[in-house]
């Protein structure tokens, strides 16, 4: 995901990090080096070193700082992110479980009924247009059993 603009609120504290569908607060206080009232922010702007997916700010003493979107969509609780690393999560396990599975790749993937394409994409991580079904498929296969716990988040202490 691509920052699209990122302005600081000294007012919330926090900056306005604006992405092509959505705009997302991101706190000071989650900063490495926040700014305070006698080192306070001296400018902020997109990386474009980093493909525009990083901000970096500065600070009135010269010290600088970056930060990824991937640390804005985690403290924002972004569904789409929070899916995505799901998703990531369960492919490596998948991916050690094939490496060590006494079947073959090919065994695999007759009992899936599914192409070597398409098996190859199934283990791709960077790949995030499988489904959940597809991965637990072949956990399944893999004799893995795979539960999925519910349970309520605790409240955020201040």
């Amino acid at each position: 995901m691509k920052i699209k603009i990122v302005n600081p609120n000294n007012r919330k504290k926090a900056f306005e990090v604006t992405t092509y569908n959505k705009t997302y607060l991101f706190p000071y206080a989650k900063l490495e080096r926040p700014p305070s009232p006698t080192n306070p922010l001296a400018g902020v702007c997109v990386d474009r070193e980093l493909g525009n997916e990083a901000f970096t700010y500065r600070l009135a003493s010269g010290d600088e700082g970056t930060v990824h979107i991937d640390h804005v969509l985690e403290y924002n609780q972004d569904p789409g992110y929070l899916r995505d690393l799901l998703l990531y999560r369960l492919t490596l396990e998948a991916q050690k479980r094939v490496e060590h599975s006494p079947l073959s790749k090919r065994e695999l993937m007759r009992r899936l009924g599914t192409s070597a394409t398409q098996f190859y994409r199934l283990l791709d991580q960077t790949n995030y247009k499988k489904s959940f079904g597809q991965l637990l498929s072949l956990l399944h296969v893999l004799d893995c059993d795979v539960e999925l716990v519910v349970k309520e988040r605790l409240p955020k202490s201040a």
